[in-house]
Order: C-alpha cells, then structure tokens, then sequence
C-alpha cells in the first residue's frame, strides 16, 4: 500500500462542490493519464490490497443546496462539507483506492413515499416530511390513492390493504415511519446525476488507475422505500407477493476486499441502513468481516430540517452499534490503515 498520499490535482477546486457544471471527460482523462505517470500509479488489478470505497446516493438531489432533499446536518452545509473532503480523500488516496462503487436512489413520482401515493378524507395528498403510521391507515385518515389502481392492475381496496400491511411491518421491525418525502432523485431528472465534483473524481480514478466504477440503482420499486441498497423496508406485501429482493453483491464485495469504505448520504438514513443491512449479513455469515468496513464519519451528515425533524441523535446512536461489531469509525484525513 501506498501510505503516502498524493495531492490534489490543480482542477480541483473546493468552491464549486455545491454547484452544477459539466465534466471535461477529455480533459480530465489525458490529466489522469498523466498524473498515473508522474505518480507511477499502476492499474487498479496490479494492487496487492484490494481497497473499495462505497458512496451511497451522493446525488444533486441530496447534495447541493436548494435542491429537493438537501442534507444540510446541523451545520446547514452538511453534505457540501462533506463531499468536499470525500473528494480529497479519493484523490489523496488515489493510488490505494482500487474500486468504486456508487449507488443512486432513482424514482419516479408514483411510489409509496412521494405525496400523489395518498389522500385524506377530502382528497388532499399529505405534505412533504408527513409520518403515516398504521393506525392512521386502518381509521381512513391516510388512503391509497384509487386513481393509481389501475397503474398498477390491482383493487383501491387492496392498495389500501397493501398500505396498512406496509405500515404494520415497519413497526414490528422497529424501522421509521413511512415517511413521505418530496419529489426527489426523479429518473431523468438532473436531481437523480451523481454531485459533478463526486462523479468527476470517480472518473479521474477510473482513467488513472484502469478501474471500472460500479453503479448501482436503489428505490425504484412502487410498493416499497429503498434506503438501503442491500434490501428495501420491507419484502413482502400482505399476500406474501415481492415488493422487492435484497441484493447479495455487497456482502460478496466484502469478502473479496481487504478493507471497504463507507461515505455519503444521509447517516441517518440511507447510508446508516444500507450499514445496517451489511451487518446483518455480516453476522449471518463471518462476525470478523466486520473489521474490514472503514466509516467516513465526516463524509456524511444525517436529515435534520429546522423545527421539524433531527436524526442526529439516530444517526450517532446507529453509528456506536456499528463501531460495537467491530467496525472502525475514521476521518477521511487518517492515512488508510
């Protein structure tokens, strides 16, 4: 392993993480080009450490102010902050980082989490950040939208059956309320594109050192929410049909790896389950896998919405379970061990 870490390369420029602009592919692939000469950086297969990094949903719409589901964290610039050091890290430890893999929440605006899904009593969709919890769903104050029926070739009364199932399970499992978000990370949507400081990092490796970058679509099932890329919230609906299948790819990642990092957005939700799912899996199959996975505390932030909502506390708390089963809690200015 190359412990010393190269710097950055003069394009990157920290001010213009949290903004929108175009990618120089053919610029930025004959500078890695000659960055992997100048640095003698050789092709990611030559490596005798296999290090992966995972970004999860580092995206426009989690990712740059004023966008639909900006992570601000406490601070209000959270997930700008925190690609901004994500970018350095990849480019610092360029010569060691031997895969990506970045995930993408990808929607469309008829899934059970976004407002068009349900109508109360006068038939008012509920308003971005509301909870719909069983209850609610069993008195009629929340109902499954029966003009989506058709879309979907099933009866409004099953929709509704489906919805207070869907709700029931995620409180037996002890997951956030369903939850409705606003239209965000929309497919073909300039929200749904990877942060362009991210995506021009990603690709700057993959000339420099030969390595194919992995993307991977999370979200896109109607019936379930997708915060983690391992599984959805829930599998099954109430006549035991797939809602959606958990994806096996990433505890088979780790044990072909010497060391998984972990970075991206939020911590309180899609990155602290998609930890969450690993675990489990880790613990099913080999508890040592565990210290292998590397997180990027400060490259992620969790939801927090003034007056509304904060999932720090959560965020921290999951963290500390995960730092239990032998994860390991890092900056992404420590050297890689």
């Amino acid at each position: 392993m190359n412990n010393k870490p190269l710097p950055l390369p003069e394009f990157f420029d920290s001010s213009h993480v949290g903004e929108i602009w175009k990618v120089d592919y053919a610029a930025r692939a004959s500078q890695a080009r000659e960055w992997a000469n100048q640095h003698d950086l050789k092709p990611a297969s030559a490596s005798k450490d296999r290090i992966s990094l995972l970004l999860i949903d580092v995206q426009n719409t989690f990712c740059i102010p004023n966008f639909e589901l900006f992570v601000t964290g406490r601070s209000g610039r959270g997930a700008v902050d925190d690609n901004t050091r994500l970018c350095e890290f990849i480019y610092r430890n360029l010569g060691n980082i031997t895969h990506i893999t970045a995930t993408m929440d990808t929607h469309t605006a008829q899934q059970i989490f976004h407002p068009i899904f349900f109508i109360d009593r006068e038939g008012n969709h509920p308003a971005p950040y509301t909870d719909i919890h069983a209850v609610e769903l069993r008195e009629g104050k929340w109902t499954f939208n029966p003009a989506l029926a058709p879309n979907f070739n099933i009866a409004p009364e099953y929709g509704q059956q489906m919805m207070i199932h869907y709700a029931e399970t995620l409180e037996h499992r002890g997951k956030f309320a369903l939850t409705i978000w606003p239209y965000h990370a929309m497919l073909g949507g300039i929200g749904h594109a990877l942060v362009p400081a991210i995506e021009e990092a990603i690709f700057f490796h993959s000339i420099a050192r030969v390595a194919q970058p992995d993307f991977e679509i999370k979200g896109n099932k109607p019936f379930t929410e997708n915060y983690s890329v391992i599984g959805p919230e829930v599998l099954t609906g109430p006549m035991d049909e797939t809602l959606g299948i958990r994806n096996p790819k990433f505890i088979q990642h780790l044990q072909e790896v010497d060391k998984l990092y972990i970075a991206g957005q939020a911590k309180s939700h899609c990155v602290a389950w998609t930890i969450s799912d690993l675990l489990e899996d880790i613990q099913a199959i080999d508890p040592a896998l565990a210290k292998k996975v590397y997180l990027l505390e400060d490259c992620s932030s969790p939801v927090v919405v003034p007056t509304i909502v904060d999932h720090t506390d959560a965020a921290d708390k999951a963290y500390e379970r995960f730092a239990k089963a032998g994860m390991k809690i890092v900056s992404s200015t420590e050297p890689l061990e």
